[in-house]
């Protein structure tokens, strides 16, 4: 019956999208375009939200993990763009998702050989902790730094910058925004690509949709193309004459062993512009980014030996060779910034969103940080407010599906496992064990050395739209990304999915 449940929801989605009329359809399933949905569904709008592949499978499962200020955006001189993170930021952490958006201290090296020096860091770095409303101690001898982050290479080190931002899962912050327009009247589904659009009278009026090998047409008043990298290919589909609107960078991002024990994360100066960061996450250490153009089809962006050596090399300027041996890696992940047209390099390139509208009236919304995602949400809506009718844009903040408090368990786990679930769950990570109540095999873990277990994976496929094993152990849970998506996690997960 759970089988058949799940494919039930996915034909009811179906049949919604092919026979009813929506005031706005969403095309991409990434972290704006859910959140845009689950604004517009909350002012009683009827709202499609699609997404060619899974919900957060580009960018917004891709970043940095971060959810920041953006330390090195003051040296560009974008102060109001600061200001507006670290907004976002305080909002995340206390109000939207507090279970997945959790405050962490960052180390800003000093070395004599460094690009930066200590008076010019100092002022950065009081002007980024006002705006933080942060009061943390800007400046920190190097045998305090070595107790924060034990990793840290002391040669040639004169001091330390310590500010605070902090760390999030971004797939699950992503699909939460998801879970928030469905609970909201939504029609959402994933693996649904839109192959054309429906114009009428030459407005676009909705799209046909590509899904299990047939093709919907789907009715709207409004189309918001949120589609990230492919952004301009849908853009394409309304106009074929439509230029390039946006350029691709390429952010590839490495995990090792280590971090457990560390206090803080890392802010490693590149140069007079560029950092990197290693972060703990997961008990692991998560490198990177790298910053560099992309040119080619989005869908077959990688992450390259030689994206690799540049990670592990720019992380030792300032952690110990033992932790950056190549045969260290457990993991690595690649996404797409999708930037602003303009010269120079990309890591130069100011982070601003670009909203666009074509001669069929589609609103196209890129770039911008995962940090301001519900501000470029609530600003898209703005944008389109008009044509749907909506008064005024409500910008309150509402508290994401998971964030709502911590009901006891059902049953007695293990503590490691029980922390985990309620970080990546909140509030609903009572309804997801209840199924391990009901099958004690589902609280095996996925593999020994992590923390997820079988029940996540039923719960995945029941209640958060996963219908392939990459979905489970990479957007899921943090099974992949901790370097645990052997074989036999691979099979496990194989065999669940098939008798959900």
């Amino acid at each position: 019956m759970a089988a058949l449940a799940a494919a039930e929801r996915r034909a009811a989605a179906r049949e919604a999208l092919a026979t009813r009329s929506f005031d706005l359809l969403v095309i991409g399933g990434g972290v704006i375009g859910a959140a845009t949905a689950a604004h517009a569904a909350r002012t009683g709008l009827a709202v499609a939200l699609v997404d060619a592949g899974d919900f957060g499978s580009g960018t917004s499962s891709a970043s940095s993990k971060l959810v920041h200020g953006g330390l090195r955006y003051l040296r560009l001189g974008d102060v109001r763009l600061v200001r507006e993170a670290h907004h976002e930021r305080r909002t995340l952490a206390t109000d939207v998702a507090p279970h997945l958006v959790h405050r962490l201290p960052f180390l800003l090296p000093l070395y004599r050989d460094g690009p930066f020096r200590p008076a010019f860091v100092q002022s950065g770095i009081l002007l980024y902790s006002t705006l933080a409303r942060s009061r943390l101690n800007w400046l920190v001898r190097p045998d305090k730094a070595g107790e924060l982050v034990p990793s840290l290479r002391l040669d040639g080190l004169r001091s330390c910058a310590l500010y605070a931002d902090a760390w999030t899962n971004d797939a699950r912050l992503c699909l939460e925004n998801v879970l928030a327009a469905a609970e909201a009247g939504a029609t959402v589904l994933n693996r649904a690509e839109v192959v054309a659009l429906r114009l009428v009278n030459g407005n676009v009026q909705g799209a046909e949709v590509e899904l299990d090998g047939e093709t919907v047409g789907v009715r709207a008043r409004v189309v918001v193309n949120a589609a990230g990298p492919w952004v301009d290919a849908i853009r394409r589909l309304e106009s074929p004459r439509a230029g390039t609107s946006v350029r691709l960078s390429k952010g590839a991002h490495v995990l090792v062993p280590g971090g457990e024990d560390w206090g803080a994360a890392l802010t490693v100066p590149q140069d007079d512009v560029r950092v990197t960061f290693a972060v703990p996450w997961y008990g692991l250490l998560l490198l990177g980014t790298t910053d560099t153009d992309f040119e080619g089809d989005p869908a077959t962006v990688s992450v390259e030996p030689a994206d690799v050596a540049v990670i592990l090399e720019e992380a030792g300027k300032a952690l110990t060779p033992a932790l950056l041996e190549p045969g260290a890696v457990r993991a690595s992940f690649t996404g797409l910034r999708v930037l602003p047209l303009g010269d120079g390099g990309t890591a130069t390139a100011r982070r601003e969103t670009v909203f666009s509208v074509g001669p069929g009236g589609m609103l196209s919304v890129a770039g911008g940080k995962l940090t301001t995602y519900r501000r470029i949400a609530l600003d898209a809506l703005e944008r389109v407010r008009g044509p749907l009718g909506l008064g005024r844009v409500d910008r309150r903040p509402f508290a994401l599906p998971g964030a709502d408090g911590e009901p006891p368990f059902a049953i007695e786990i293990d503590p490691e496992v029980e922390a985990h679930l309620r970080h990546l769950y909140g509030s609903r990570a009572g309804h997801m064990i209840e199924y391990a109540a009901e099958d004690p095999s589902l609280l095996e873990r996925l593999h020994p050395d992590g923390p997820d277990i079988a029940a996540q994976a039923v719960f995945a496929v029941r209640h958060e739209w996963a219908t392939t094993v990459e979905d489970v152990l990479r957007r899921r849970t943090t099974v992949a990304l901790r370097g645990l998506a052997d074989e036999r996690a691979v099979t496990r997960v194989e065999g669940l999915l098939a008798g959900a």
